[in-house]
């Protein structure tokens, strides 16, 4: 996968493409990162990138200019491109969608700054449009930086286990179950017996109801979907 960023500020990226499970990925050449400064594509002789919004209001707005060329430039090496526009009005962001953008070849995103962005651009060369909460931030960074992390962790060889990815909370429609690990018994708390019994039949049956107890008590709208999911399904088959 090749991931661009387009940026006015590349080097907010450059600790965490060089940290981690991202890091690793790229050096398995699961995944290219390029850093993109859109400033770099403007044709202004003072380089500006963004203008007062007409019919007036508060704050500045990113001109179309520099954003078109410097995504044509991006996409020469790959026309077939998703290119997501980081923004509060988008799509809210979930686990399903970094499924999704996980089974592309290149995503190119473009992270805003000011006050918004031009609409032409939303019109002419964003396929997705996306928020990770409602919330407003400074800028894009963060919010791509978020996707990308969420995305690249599912490409095939970047885990260690490749089930990981499958038993996340979420992907399963479901939080996930506790977990525990060594020693079995710390300051007097100890681990559930069934998780040392070896009984792995048990154990699954363990692990789903406590994920559906976890989902119904933290998160009582996945627990409805996920149930009448499972109610949908019993029916058709």
């Amino acid at each position: 996968m090749r991931i661009d960023v387009l940026t006015l500020f590349p080097e907010m990226f450059t600790g965490v493409f060089g940290s981690s499970i991202l890091k690793k990925a790229a050096e398995k050449e699961s995944v290219s990162y390029h850093l993109t400064n859109f400033r770099d594509f403007s044709a202004n002789k003072h380089k500006t990138v963004d203008d007062y919004p007409y019919g007036g209001g508060a704050g500045m707005v990113l001109k179309p200019q520099p954003i078109f060329d410097a995504v044509s430039h991006v996409r020469k090496e790959s026309v077939e491109s998703r290119v997501i526009l980081l923004c509060p009005q988008g799509e809210r962001f979930n686990q399903r969608k970094a499924e999704e953008l996980a089974k592309e070849d290149h995503l190119i995103f473009i992270c805003g700054h000011y006050e918004g962005y031009d609409e032409r651009i939303r019109e002419q060369i964003v396929t997705d449009e996306i928020s990770i909460g409602d919330f407003v931030l400074t800028g894009g960074e963060l919010a791509a930086m978020v996707i990308i992390d969420s995305v690249v962790r599912l490409l095939p060889g970047v885990l260690g286990n490749e089930h990981s990815a499958l038993e996340d909370s979420f992907s399963t429609g479901l939080l996930e179950h506790p977990h525990y690990t060594r020693p079995a018994d710390f300051r007097g708390m100890k681990v559930p017996d069934i998780l040392l019994s070896g009984n792995h039949s048990k154990i699954e049956e363990w692990r789903l109801n406590e994920s559906l107890k976890r989902t119904k008590d933290r998160r009582p709208d996945l627990y409805e979907n996920y149930i009448n999911a499972q109610k949908e399904k019993n029916r058709t088959e």
